[in-house]
């Protein structure tokens, strides 16, 4: 049936009225008649003619289409409408059906009037539309069919019968994916076909396809790894497929049907005609070597991270420790010949050297004793401007058999560009496997190079100088593995920078390439700087920003009293007194007391199911990976317990029952082809938009305030997406899960990230793209989070920006006119912003600023393009000035308002309850993430943010259900008081053994809630 991906009551509510009546604001935003709706009502006869005529004109508008029965209406909308005509009796309208034919003119007559048309004369046009929307977006049936009614409704077209406009969307959704197969199929050449059709074939002694193989990729972070991974990355580029144009397709098709081709098994892929099988397997591969090369290089920087620059320092380390004696030595022998000196110049004018040398000799032992401390301390000695931790580079050269096995790959199999500034380091890197290939001569012995085929003047000073032009080495030539460790650490940091970039790659491309240029920065300039706010022209906007700044100096530096929260120290540094601890009021106590022992008590799985039958639309965004419908009967519960597996991170067993729904292979179907990030994202959204409707959540904020964290795991497999840090994992490597929640309680997006960067690079690509609900105005991070350049770019992107204070006396503040008084706060005020910086920088900050805004590159690579070698680019200096305003602003008013500061406080301890109640949830096998893949990190961990929204809602529901309760008993429920609840509580949820997945009869009623005076065991 072309109606299946609808739901019968989907198809049943198409065109009416639903079964939650309007409420009041609803009544008034789309009821409400004004004067000429007034005067055209009036000019029926009769109470019920003109009470009908209502009805009709309002039911129109409210649904986009006349009801067959024009008194189904609700009676709230009945009594409303009533009200406003005038009429006492609303029961008289029902003499308005006893001619059909006044029905039929009234409805011609207000069509006319309001500019309402038919579907027939329309239809031409929703199907040109739709054909657009389909090719483009490759958006579901489902997705299409709403869109289909928003397009007609907003040209106010008549809508039609719901299988008609089912049957249209169905039928110009099949004739776009047949075009955009045969574009795709049409454009591969009869050879190539052949090669595609052959990964889908089982290679001999193996059990999986070429492309199940594909798939996977390497994770041994070693030598032999890295040649897997680049040996990966070169089988799928010889075929060839990124050579296929696929210009006239858009990026976004290619990019869904390859993730199709990423999920599906490849027996599946086989079944299917020859076309689409053609097509799909050509966005699959294309997009293959993609991941293929971005997962190469991820373990090619945690290769040289960890196994080599990581291990190396630990040799280094333990080597300094085995020679601290040697060296404690040498330096009392030093001690002792300097002390002699320093006595010398007490002796008198004339002393013989002869005479001191005595001396010294006598101290010391000898002259060869004196030498040999020389010589001792020299080695621990960095060369001159060297980095004095880098004598790790002579260990690392020591392991060069590691890193021979896959140079030569590297720089044939991955093919790279660079900027002008980087040029030099990647031909030096293609250069290194003919320097390798040298053969030893009796010019040039074993283990060095001519000096005449390297770039000599490319090694840094300090430690490489040392290791590669080594004292006594043969003349005309350098140290072989010292060189090539140089140039591959160059290549190395160019490559982080991404200064020097893989052109076939996502994570690893050149960002620069990305920004808005030319034509197209010309059609989205004026719509960008509109959405942001940013004039062309800044001297308007910096003077302001400058007066703003002023103000705060002189307004805080006034409020500063003795013995005061704030202080001023000799350095002219700025000191805040800790705040005194809010009150708990006994009321407060009492109300938390009693509504967390009323919450009923239920299993985790129980108050997934329960949420999905709250809210359908949580469910129905669980859509297969091939974009149609299912035909699995409860879905919803196969749903609910992989949600449950993967957040608890217990695994399948603990899930499975003898019940159709719960089978291992349901289950491990259903997660494969229904558990994907796009739907945990559309999911989340239901999720977000129901909690904005709980009165005690619209209580706890407006859903504008968001606050951004990461929740770290352990990850004790192999794999090149953990990275190391002591302070988290100890020493064993971890992700990091940055994740917001917003005021509300409800959290807002996810993402995974390798180890523990620095949340600066990644915070405004997740605040930028929430699942659902408002964009947040205000961002509250961490302490790690407010560098001079973040504060710009967040500022720029229109978001208050309010990252919490750690280190509040060191931090530099900044003024913008230099010779401003502002009294005991004059010292403090030590930097000055360079406004003129800003303004001839300010057309290029409007380019990078609107390419992040129009999602052309993420703000995360934006860093990036600010700068070069670790140091801001001129535009990146600008960026940071403008930053420095605000960033100033922020610590001043933080210093200053105590509300301020307590706000700040309340978000982050709002995420740490969000990041206690995850870390309760999951807890199997010890709470660590087994996911070797990037993909099934991402798939586990928006599965766990998932779950922990359900329980968000969940408990906000039953709270606010706990709090009317109490009301009706008259118990004294203040809003100070309520405000103060959490949604953050896990006591009464069982997350341990075995789970229910049957929900018990509530008739469309809440659970019963608890007795908080009954006394428990």
């Amino acid at each position: 049936m072309p109606t299946r991906f609808l739901t019968d009551d989907q198809i049943a509510q198409f065109g009416r009225f639903a079964a939650v009546p309007p409420d009041q604001e609803a009544l008034e935003r789309f009821f409400f008649l004004d004067d000429a709706d007034r005067e055209l009502v009036a000019t029926r006869r009769g109470d019920h003619n003109r009470l009908g005529f209502a009805l009709q004109l309002v039911t129109v508008r409210f649904l986009g289409t006349f009801l067959t029965d024009p008194l189904d209406v609700p009676l709230v909308v009945l009594d409303y409408v009533a009200a406003q005509v005038g009429v006492g009796d609303p029961s008289c309208v029902k003499r308005y059906t006893e001619r059909e034919k006044t029905r039929l003119e009234h409805q011609w007559e207000i069509a006319q009037v309001c500019g309402f048309v038919s579907f027939a004369s329309a239809q031409d046009s929703l199907v040109e539309w739709l054909d657009r929307q389909a090719y483009t977006t490759g958006d579901g049936p489902k997705a299409l069919f709403v869109a289909a009614v928003g397009w007609l409704r907003e040209r106010r077209v008549l809508l039609p019968g719901v299988t008609p406009l089912v049957e249209l969307v169905a039928e110009v959704r099949q004739a776009a994916e047949t075009r955009l197969f045969d574009l795709l199929a049409g454009a591969v050449a009869a050879e190539q076909a052949g090669l595609l059709e052959s990964v889908l074939q089982v290679p001999e002694g193996q059990r999986r396809s070429q492309l199940d193989l594909w798939r996977r990729g390497e994770r041994s972070t070693s030598g032999r790894g890295m040649v897997a991974a680049l040996a990966r990355v070169a089988s799928i580029a010889g075929l060839e497929m990124r050579r296929v144009d696929v210009a006239g397709v858009p990026t976004r098709r290619v990019i869904e049907l390859a993730r199709y081709g990423m999920a599906a098994k490849a027996p599946k892929l086989a079944r299917h005609p020859y076309r689409r099988r053609l097509a799909t397997l050509l966005a699959t591969v294309r997009w293959l070597e993609v991941t293929a090369t971005d997962d190469a290089l991820e373990l090619f920087d945690v290769f040289m991270s960890n196994e080599l620059i990581g291990r190396a320092s630990k040799a280094s380390d333990k080597e300094k420790l085995r020679r601290q004696p040697g060296y404690a030595r040498h330096a009392a022998v030093l001690r002792a010949a300097v002390e002699v000196l320093l006595e010398s110049d007490g002796w008198g004018e004339g002393i013989p050297v002869e005479v001191v040398w005595d001396a010294i000799e006598t101290a010391v032992g000898s002259r060869a004793r004196l030498r040999a401390a020389v010589d001792g301390v020299a080695e621990m000695i960095p060369p001159s401007g060297a980095d004095p931790d880098g004598q790790w580079r002579a260990a690392v050269v020591e392991r060069f058999n590691t890193v021979r096995p896959f140079l030569r790959l590297l720089s044939e199999v991955i093919e790279f560009g660079a900027t002008a500034d980087a040029r030099r380091v990647l031909d030096a890197m293609r250069s290194l496997p003919q320097i390798l290939d040298t053969r030893p001569s009796e010019r040039i012995p074993k283990g060095w190079a001519d000096a005449r085929k390297v770039d000599v003047d490319l090694v840094p000073g300090g430690w490489w100088q040392r290791l590669v032009f080594p004292k006594g080495r043969p003349e005309g030539t350098v140290d072989r593995n010292a060189y090539v460790f140089c140039v591959l650490e160059l290549f190395h940091t160019g490559l982080k920078h991404r200064d020097i970039f893989a052109v076939a790659s996502d994570r690893w491309s050149d960002p620069r390439a990305r920004l808005l240029t030319g034509q197209r920065w010309a059609e989205v300039k004026d719509a960008a700087l509109g959405a942001l706010q940013l004039p062309e022209d800044p001297d308007e906007l910096l003077a302001g920003h400058a007066a703003d700044l002023d103000g705060a100096w002189r307004a805080v530096g006034g409020g500063i009293v003795p013995d005061g929260p704030v202080s001023i120290d000799a350095e002219g540094r700025l000191h805040v007194a800790k705040d005194d601890a809010r009150d708990f009021p006994p009321s407060l106590i009492d109300l938390r007391d009693r509504t967390g022992a009323m919450l009923p008590g239920v299993d985790l799985p129980e108050v997934i199911l329960e949420v999905m039958a709250e809210y359908p639309a949580f469910g129905e965004a669980f859509t297969a990976v091939s974009g149609g419908g299912t035909r699995l009967k409860d879905l919803h519960v196969s749903i609910a317990a992989m949600l449950t597996a993967h957040a608890l991170n217990v695994g399948l067993k603990p899930v499975l029952a003898d019940l159709p729904a719960l089978t291992r292979d349901r289950l491990a179907h259903v997660d494969q082809h229904y558990l994907r990030p796009e739907n945990y994202a559309a999911a989340n959204a239901v999720l977000i938009e129901a909690q904005a409707t709980i009165p005690l959540a619209r209580l706890w904020g407006g859903g504008l305030v968001a606050a951004v964290d990461g929740m770290r795991f352990v990850v004790p497999v192999r794999t090149a997406d953990a990275r190391a840090n002591p302070k988290y994992f100890a020493r064993k490597r971890g992700v990091t899960w940055l994740n917001m929640v917003s005021d509300q309680a409800i959290g807002l997006a996810g993402k995974v990230l390798s180890g523990t960067p620095r949340d600066t690079l990644n915070v405004v690509d997740l605040v930028y793209n929430p699942d659902g609900g408002p964009q947040p105005e205000v961002l509250i991070t961490d302490a790690g989070s407010y560098s001079d350049v973040v504060f710009g770019i967040v500022t720029l992107l229109g978001f208050d920006y309010r990252p919490v204070l750690a280190d509040l006396p060191d931090a530099k503040l900044w003024r913008v006119d230099a010779l401003a008084d502002y009294g005991v706060l004059d010292k403090t005020a030590r930097g000055r912003v360079d406004l003129d910086k800003i303004r001839r920088h300010w057309p290029d900050v409007l380019r990078v600023i609107a390419s992040v805004h129009t999602r052309e590159i993420s703000a995360h690579d934006v860093i990036r393009v600010l700068q070069h070698d670790g140091r801001l680019t001129d535009l990146g200096e600008a960026v940071a000035h403008y930053g420095r305003i605000f960033k100033t602003l922020h610590v001043l008013t933080f210093a200053d308002d105590p509300d301020y500061r307590r706000h700040l406080k309340g978000m982050r301890n709002l995420q740490e309850g969000r990041h206690s109640v995850g870390r309760h949830v999951f807890h199997g096998r010890k709470g660590e993430l087994h996911q070797a893949y990037h993909a099934g990190m991402e798939d586990q961990l928006g599965a766990l943010g998932l779950v922990l929204n359900c329980i968000t809602l969940w408990n906000t529901l039953y709270l606010n259900h706990a709090l009317d309760a109490l009301r009706s008993q008259e118990y004294p429920v203040l809003e100070a008081d309520a405000v103060r609840l959490s949604a953050y509580q896990y006591k009464h949820i069982n997350v341990h053994g075995h789970y229910s997945f049957a929900l018990p009869d509530l008739d469309g009623a809440r659970r019963p809630l608890r007795d908080p005076d009954a006394f428990e065991e």
